[in-house]
């Protein structure tokens, strides 16, 4: 009996440092909140708004209706904080250098409506659009974060650019806000709609460059 446990106290010993190579391999644990955002994105994705559960959202999420509560007060706020950071995400790629010249202005124009073109073409963000059209009776506060966090945002930030132009001469004087639409009119021109009734494709990555190329294009055509 002795010898008996005495050797599968050896085997337990050996087998430990296995488990935790599996264990660095699976990489660390993500935070809870991203969990329950992420879990809460691909479920109002399957489901709708108003099919999704929070005890499914806590159950992709591997956490209790407890913790889920203490993140956030309900579907709502989840809805929510899934559009801001999915706004965030495709806003990374934004960022770019002051433009000191025609060319750098062009590159960096097309550079930003490639960027928004491939993110808002994303399904998964074409679902969030969807989902805060049909619920914007119910929950109108959806609609209008997707508008702050997406559109207004992005706006803001060709406007931010053509400001910045404008400061060195590259551009002509005008409101830089109306002079923004007109870089979106030609690069959205109806896209998103029929998108977003799927009578239209997404656009590949080559295609969307050469939108943004052509858009930017003609709003230096108009404005330099």
């Amino acid at each position: 009996m002795e010898k008996s446990l005495s050797q599968r106290g050896k085997t337990s010993r050996r087998r430990a440092p296995a488990t935790g190579r599996r264990d660095r391999r699976r990489g660390p644990a993500r935070p809870t909140r991203e969990r329950v955002i992420s879990a809460a994105f691909a479920t109002f994705r399957d489901r709708g708004f108003s099919g999704a559960s929070t005890l499914e959202i806590a159950t992709r999420a591997k956490v209790s209706k407890r913790e889920l509560y203490a993140l956030f007060d309900d579907k709502q706020a989840m809805l929510v904080a899934c559009i801001v950071a999915r706004a965030a995400r495709m806003r990374e790629p934004l960022q770019s250098p002051t433009p000191q010249n025609r060319d750098q202005l062009e590159a960096n124009l097309t550079a930003l409506g490639t960027a928004l073109v491939r993110g808002t073409c994303d399904p998964d963000v074409l679902a969030v659009y969807r989902l805060a059209i049909a619920e914007s009776e119910a929950a109108p506060g959806i609609a209008r974060t997707l508008d702050t966090a997406g559109r207004q945002t992005n706006r803001a930030a060709v406007v931010k650019m053509v400001e910045a132009a404008q400061a060195r001469g590259i551009l002509r004087p005008g409101d830089a806000a109306a002079m923004a639409e007109v870089f979106f009119g030609a690069l959205w021109n109806d896209l998103l709609v029929r998108l977003l009734l799927r009578v239209a494709e997404a656009p590949s990555a080559k295609e969307a460059e050469r939108r943004a190329r052509a858009a930017a294009e003609l709003f230096l055509s108009v404005y330099a």
